[in-house]
Parts: C-alpha cells; sequence; structure tokens
C-alpha cells in the first residue's frame, strides 16, 4: 500500500510538472507573439532620423573638410547642417502626419454619417477611441527634429577637439561607422529582423554619402571654382 501511495505521489507530481511546462511554454508563446510591424511608422521615424542627421551632417563636413582644413569651419559647417536639418526634418514631417491626421479624421466623420440612428450612439463611443489613437503632428515633427540632432551630433562632437587634420577626418570616419552599426543594429532588434544585414546596409550607404560628397567636393575645390 505505501508504494501504491507512493507511485500515486509521483504521478501527481510528474503531471503537475508537466502542466507547469505546458504553462510556461504556453507564455512564451504568447509573449513572442507580437506585431512587430506595428513598430515600424515610428521606428522609422526615430531610426531613420537619426541615421539621417549622423550620414547627412558627417558627408556636411567630409565635404568642407576636402577643401578648408580649418577646424572651425568645419564645426561651422557641421552645425549649420544639425540646425537646417532638424527643421527641414520637422516641418516635413509635421506636414506630412498633419496630411495623414486630415485624411483619417475625414474617414471617421464618413463613417459616422453612414451609421443607422439606433446605432448612433455606440457609433459615437467608437469614433471616440479612434479619436485617441490620431496621430499627432507636433509630437511627430518633434520626435524627427530631436531624432536628427542625435545623429548629427556624433560627428560634430567626434571633431570638436581634434586640430590636427588627417587625424580629424579619421576620427570622424570612425566615429560615424560605429554610429552607423549601432542605428542599424538598434533597428533591426527594435523590429525582430536580419542584424546582419541590417548593419551592412546602413553602414555601406552611409560610406557611399560620405565618399561621394568628399569626392565631388574635392574635385570641384581642385578646379578653381
Amino acid at each position: 500500500m505505501a508504494s501504491d501511495h507512493s507511485s500515486l505521489n509521483q504521478t501527481k507530481l510528474c503531471v503537475h510538472q508537466n502542466g507547469d511546462l505546458e504553462q510556461q511554454e504556453t507564455l512564451e508563446i504568447e509573449t513572442d507573439d507580437f506585431d512587430y510591424s506595428k513598430r515600424s511608422q515610428w521606428l522609422r521615424a526615430a531610426v531613420l532620423g537619426a541615421n539621417d542627421g549622423l550620414v547627412s551632417t558627417a558627408a556636411l563636413m567630409m565635404g568642407v573638410g576636402a577643401v578648408k582644413q580649418d577646424l572651425k569651419v568645419m564645426i561651422l559647417s557641421g552645425f549649420a547642417g544639425l540646425v537646417a536639418g532638424a527643421c527641414s526634418m520637422a516641418i516635413g514631417e509635421f506636414v506630412s502626419v498633419y496630411s495623414q491626421l486630415d485624411i483619417e479624421v475625414a474617414q471617421l466623420k464618413r463613417g459616422k454619417k453612414r451609421v443607422s440612428n439606433g446605432r448612433e450612439e455606440d457609433q459615437e463611443d467608437d469614433s471616440e477611441e479612434e479619436k485617441e489613437t490620431l496621430p499627432n503632428p507636433l509630437q511627430a515633427a518633434a520626435a524627427s527634429a530631436l531624432a536628427f540632432s542625435v545623429g548629427a551630433m556624433v560627428p560634430l562632437l567626434a571633431a570638436s577637439f581634434i586640430k590636427d587634420y588627417k587625424v580629424r577626418l579619421g576620427v570622424v570616419f570612425v566615429a560615424v561607422s560605429f554610429a552607423l552599426v549601432a542605428f542599424g543594429c538598434m533597428g533591426a532588434f527594435l523590429g525582430k529582423a536580419p542584424a546582419l544585414r541590417s548593419c551592412v546596409r546602413v553602414l555601406v550607404g552611409g560610406w557611399l554619402a560620405m565618399a561621394i560628397t568628399f569626392g565631388l567636393t574635392k574635385l570641384i575645390g581642385s578646379s578653381g571654382l
């Protein structure tokens, strides 16, 4: 009898453990079941904004550095690029998101007109919930300007305290390369995309932008224009 009782307890323990394992696996599946495409809109604005600030400011500084070796000129050009780019990103994002907002508001109004009187109250409740999810133009503009500025600060800080011309260009190139890889990994991690492919794509794109800007500016500067 004692043996049967012990076997019964062991069976109950195994069933309990198996139940816990199944529950844990279910929780893991539910945790991983997330629609990462929902992040695409703000992810695009944040990562691409920072990447644009990084690449455009670095390319501008490298282009100016191709013909002007003075540190002050290079820093001023980079700062001007930061301010101009942040303003441009903010205005562009504001106009774009505001247009999207107008379209979605117009769609909500059309949907409200089509409902019957008997469902009017329910439709108003749904409309209130939908209005809370509408895009915010001011928020999008501020986020884009901030993201651009964060990216643009990388080459500015890298070049600010280096007087030697060649060393300065090398440090800017290395700092920007590391930042490009970081932005590529960040975008891939948040969007659950392949990290290596994302990093290589962002890195090669940034290198091409800096190389083309440097080369063309050097060519035009050497021609005496």
